[in-house]
């Protein structure tokens, strides 16, 4: 396209791709949708600790109990594995079987930043030997590096663990996982998981429309940052005659399916509560459709990464869930009826996660 078609496109102000961000990911109103079929829609969730994956379906499901999806990873059919971002993510198992083969070239990459403790080591053995070692039983991370060291003892052993979990698409077995049960991560491959082979490496651009449908409108670049691969250009550009294009403020080309929904501006937002690492705040090169800048960075301290508010569909606040109460710490003023708003959305949401508990739910300080 050129610079002069790409400046005529219409533009679509950060409030209207807020709210168009907001309705793929199933957050303007509660979705009639299974677990299952929310966790494909938005091509997994992450899923860094046990939690966030239960409260992010919480936050977009209509009917959603824990259990749905603890029953989903008991049978199988979602699992817990790096891919995006080299972080967890709960799949779908289909998903499992060709996201992970897409982003394959990201975790080869990764394994460059151990090349110094991996001097000497046969990657394409070392693949090998940790599958068989996985697949004879599920292994912990430390069980691996040990395992692995007797073969290179002079390797550095957290590299070794790293280069199996890169090579191999490891799921972690249940119970981890699983809702109020507790386990230590353990690993074995998604083939010996599942009972199935994972499908040939695919090409991106079925993943690009699945993308646009749950992150849309998007850039080549945002696409980029949720994937965390490069080179997806070309696939936009293979797909341009079937997808229509607008610009965002800053005059950045976003595409879109033709037929996704683009609601009014002025859409209302509810509330939401969203967890940690919650997708719909990572997975855009621009966040400014989700997080007023003047909010940049105040989500997470140093490794600390906090649950996160909406309101009006923007980042609002963080929140935590203490022994006794909903704690909401707001980074701004919030008006009387926004904080009714909220307030309501906290008792549904404990409503959901812990019907058998009794919370308070209390304002803190305001951040700033």
């Amino acid at each position: 396209m050129t610079k002069t078609t790409t400046r005529t496109a219409p533009v679509l102000a950060t409030r209207a791709l807020n709210r168009a961000t907001l309705d793929r990911q199933l957050l303007l109103r509660p979705a009639s949708l299974s677990a299952k079929e929310a966790v494909a829609h938005l091509l997994g969730l992450q899923a860094q600790n046990v939690k966030p994956p239960y409260y992010a379906l919480a936050a977009r499901l209509d009917g959603f109990t824990p259990g749905e999806l603890s029953g989903l990873m008991a049978e199988r059919e979602v699992v817990r594995i790096v891919s995006m971002r080299s972080t967890i993510h709960t799949h779908t198992a289909d998903d499992c079987l060709t996201l992970r083969p897409l982003v394959q070239p990201a975790r080869d990459r990764e394994l460059t930043t151990f090349r110094k403790g991996l001097q000497g080591v046969d990657l394409d053995r070392l693949a090998a030997l940790a599958r068989e070692l996985v697949e004879a039983e599920p292994r912990t991370m430390k069980q691996l590096r040990e395992a692995l060291l007797v073969e290179w003892p002079d390797a550095d052993p957290q590299a070794l663990a790293i280069a199996a979990r890169c090579k191999l698409p490891l799921v972690q077995v249940t119970p981890r996982g699983l809702w109020g049960r507790s386990g230590q991560v353990a690993l074995t491959t998604a083939e010996h998981w599942l009972g199935r082979p994972a499908e040939p490496t695919p090409a991106p651009d079925a993943t690009v429309l699945r993308y646009l449908a749950a992150f849309g409108p998007a850039s080549v670049k945002d696409m980029q940052t949720w994937a965390g691969l490069t080179r997806l250009r070309d696939a936009f550009q293979r797909l341009r005659p079937d997808l229509v294009t607008f610009r965002d403020e800053n005059g950045v080309e976003l595409f879109d399916l033709p037929d996704a929904p683009r609601p009014d501006a002025d859409t209302p937002a509810p509330p939401r509560f969203l967890p940690e690492f919650d997708n719909l705040l990572l997975s855009h090169a621009d966040r400014t459709r989700v997080v007023p800048p003047e909010y940049w960075g105040r989500a997470w301290q140093g490794n600390l990464v906090h649950c996160t508010l909406l309101v009006d569909g923007f980042l609002a606040g963080v929140w935590k869930l203490e022994a006794d109460a909903l704690v909401i710490e707001p980074f701004g003023r919030l008006t009387t009826a926004q904080r009714d708003e909220v307030r309501t959305e906290g008792e549904r949401m404990l409503t959901v996660m812990h019907p058998e508990s009794s919370y308070d739910i209390r304002f803190g300080t305001v951040l700033r």
